[in-house]
């Protein structure tokens, strides 16, 4: 029995798919924006039985609001689709085919707006050190949940070198406020790294993107969040899309936006605070919420076993349009239209609560 896991491939191709430079928005009011993620296989054998997991269904968030969503699996799974929470509260999809088949097509669809975050008043934040020693273990003491994400994980261990990465950063000022120490380091990650696809793969830890200083979205995340968990302090990787720029007098190329990674910080006052250390920002309009976790284990968008196949890496092709944008829109489709890339009989899956 031969197996193979479809999550290394299919992130790797995704995320490698556009430049990560995110439009400028308007950030003085609600936007609405039309996901389409896809991915297709075309196995080079025939496969006999699959069991897949999918993370695609957008979550809300305080400045998120998913307006409808809908996934399209091509051939019809053998039983309804597994529609389940896992430990974050995110949404998780399963499915599984027992019939031979050659190809797989998952096709998630879905509207959301977003609204500008709240303002931030950094120096306001409490020292780090005292946030550090809040999320510190006392017997008998209740410790916010944020705790959890202290802890070293598989692709942002908790390790001195890492550690040592933001030192100076610590001496710089005494007792230096916690979001303002956050956005030093996502400045300090931004200059460190240099952006290079397919440098790297979803294997690839943060100790491993600090040696190599290079990578894409993934490493960037995974290296900031290992720093400041290294530090005691609290952080967690978000995975989702983002708007990004056409070339000017170039039109929007449907399948040319990204799927996207970034970090968010826990702070008492603030609550979790949204840092793009790939782009040096701060989370904004141009950012499509769909899971967080520990890691980019916890929060892969298709995972899944096969037995046959042989070597057939995906096509992802993600777009993100804004709503204003006629003519990307009318490419895309409305979020209730047929799916017509794929054979009839796609078995669908609309939002419901």
């Amino acid at each position: 029995m031969q197996t193979r896991s479809a999550v290394a491939t299919a992130a790797a191709a995704v995320m490698a798919t556009a430049s990560v430079r995110p439009a400028a928005a308007a950030a003085s009011s609600v936007r609405r924006l039309a996901v389409l993620h896809e991915t297709r296989y075309r196995y080079d054998a025939a496969v006999e039985v699959a069991h897949h997991g999918a993370w695609l269904r957008p979550r809300e968030t305080p400045v998120q609001r998913v307006l409808g969503w809908r996934l399209d699996i091509d051939p019809v799974p053998d039983a309804t689709v597994q529609h389940s929470r896992d430990a974050f509260g995110n949404w998780r999809q399963g499915f599984s085919h027992a019939q031979v088949h050659d190809r797989l097509l998952v096709r998630s669809r879905f509207d959301v707006t977003v609204s500008p975050p709240p303002p931030l008043d950094v120096e306001a934040s409490p020292p780090w050190t005292e946030v550090a020693a809040g999320l510190r273990y006392r017997a008998g003491c209740q410790q916010p949940e944020a705790v959890e994400f202290v802890l070293g994980s598989r692709f942002a261990p908790q390790h001195p070198q890492l550690a040592l990465f933001a030192a100076d950063l610590l001496a710089q000022r005494r007792a230096r406020p916690l979001l303002d120490l956050g956005l030093a380091l996502m400045h300090r990650v931004h200059a460190h790294m240099r952006y290079r696809p397919a440098t790297t793969d979803v294997a690839t830890d943060a100790l491993q993107a600090l040696a190599r200083a290079e990578g894409v979205c993934q490493d960037y995340a995974h290296l900031m969040i290992g720093v400041w968990r290294s530090l005691g302090l609290a952080a967690r990787y978000v995975s989702g899309y983002l708007l990004t720029q056409p070339p000017i007098g170039q039109a929007r190329l449907i399948g040319a936006d990204a799927s996207h990674a970034w970090v968010a910080l826990w702070c008492p006052l603030h609550g979790w605070v949204a840092l793009d250390p790939t782009n040096d920002l701060r989370v904004g309009q141009d950012h499509v919420t769909l899971a967080w976790g520990r890691d980019y284990a916890d929060v892969a968008p298709l995972r899944g076993v096969i037995r046959g196949g042989g070597n057939a890496p995906p096509q992802v092709a993600v777009s993100v349009v804004p709503a204003d944008d006629a003519q990307a829109m009318l490419a895309l489709g409305p979020l209730d239209a047929p799916v017509q890339t794929m054979a009839a009989g796609a078995a669908g899956a609309a939002l419901s609560d």
